[in-house]
């Protein structure tokens, strides 16, 4: 499997996870086997692909990425690996029995639904569209690429975010509930419930939160710290929260009761603003602590090398 550096890698769990902040979705902890499919809300109704491709890049492509747009799935210049990843919504780590050409191979993917299908689609709720979508993209390797897996657990270092001494900061969302200083979402359409919007660039960073759960947040640190992160916080609400960081760099951070990460992006700041543990702290009322837990692993049993379209 190919090495990336800190930067490279931070950047790539960020566009991943944003994406899944985005669509609302989680990383699965299970530890049961099970076939491609069966991940998928067993009460959401079922949709397919009706036409998809997928061709090698070609040469100098530029960056690759992945997104879902509306009634289709489309992925440029990506290995196989991020395709897998964004199937089963865990990070490279949690990958297991890859042949080495997962991560290396590039390929362009398209795929489309039946307009009807989509319009459907639209019409269930946040949580069986994010359902229907990771069945399809599943389906979509279990088909092309006879991708076949089962799960494990396996035991990871991990980051354990807790309640801070003097407790949580967070506000607790009602139904309802509108930002009254007009923030908004990046259609300029105000911030709607269950969503985030993160701006800022190499000074500062803001991450806004509406009506969100802690797992948005345990999603996102990843990106940032290069290790999972398990709630422990106990906090089963969804909440309104703006939390300010200034910006990465090189140095690993060090968390209370473990040792540094050589792996992982900094956490360190300067002037514009502050490190990105001491904002959770004092802007959110939390604390993340070094700690090990479990972690669910996707096992390739059988995997091909896609062939034609």
């Amino acid at each position: 499997m190919e090495r990336r550096t800190n930067s490279a890698r931070c950047e790539l769990r960020l566009a991943a996870i944003t994406l899944a902040i985005a669509l609302g979705l989680t990383i699965a902890t299970s530890g049961r086997a099970e076939s491609p499919t069966q991940n998928a809300s067993a009460n959401a109704p079922k949709f397919e692909f009706e036409v998809a491709t997928i061709k090698p890049s070609k040469p100098g492509s530029g960056p690759g990425g992945y997104s879902f747009p509306s009634g289709g799935f489309k992925a440029t210049n990506v290995s196989l690996q991020t395709l897998v990843e964004a199937a089963y919504h865990i990070g490279d780590d949690q990958v297991s029995g890859a042949p080495k050409w997962l991560n290396s191979d590039r390929y362009d993917v398209e795929a489309k639904m039946d307009a009807s299908a989509a319009a459907d689609l639209q019409k269930l709720n946040r949580e069986e569209q994010d359902a229907a979508r990771q069945q399809m993209l599943q389906a979509f390797l279990a088909d092309r690429l006879r991708l076949t897996i089962h799960r494990e657990s396996k035991e990871f270092s991990v980051y354990l975010l807790v309640v801070a001494k003097n407790g949580p900061k967070l506000q607790e969302a009602k139904p309802g509930d509108t930002y009254g200083d007009g923030i908004k979402s990046r259609d300029g359409s105000p911030l709607a419930a269950g969503n985030t919007r993160m701006t800022g660039g190499r000074n500062a960073r803001t991450l806004t939160a509406h009506a969100v759960p802690i797992s948005t947040l345990t999603q996102l640190f990843l990106a940032f710290l290069g290790r999972p992160v398990l709630d422990k916080t106990g906090l089963a609400g969804k909440y309104d929260f703006t939390l300010t960081w200034g910006p990465d760099d090189n140095r690993p951070p060090t968390l209370a009761g473990g040792a540094s990460n050589d792996s992982s992006p900094s956490v360190a700041s300067d002037s514009n603003g502050p490190p990105l543990l001491t904002a959770i702290q004092e802007q959110l009322g939390l604390k993340l602590e070094s700690g090990k837990g479990p972690l669910e692993v996707i096992v390739i049993d059988h995997i091909e090398r896609p062939s034609g379209n």
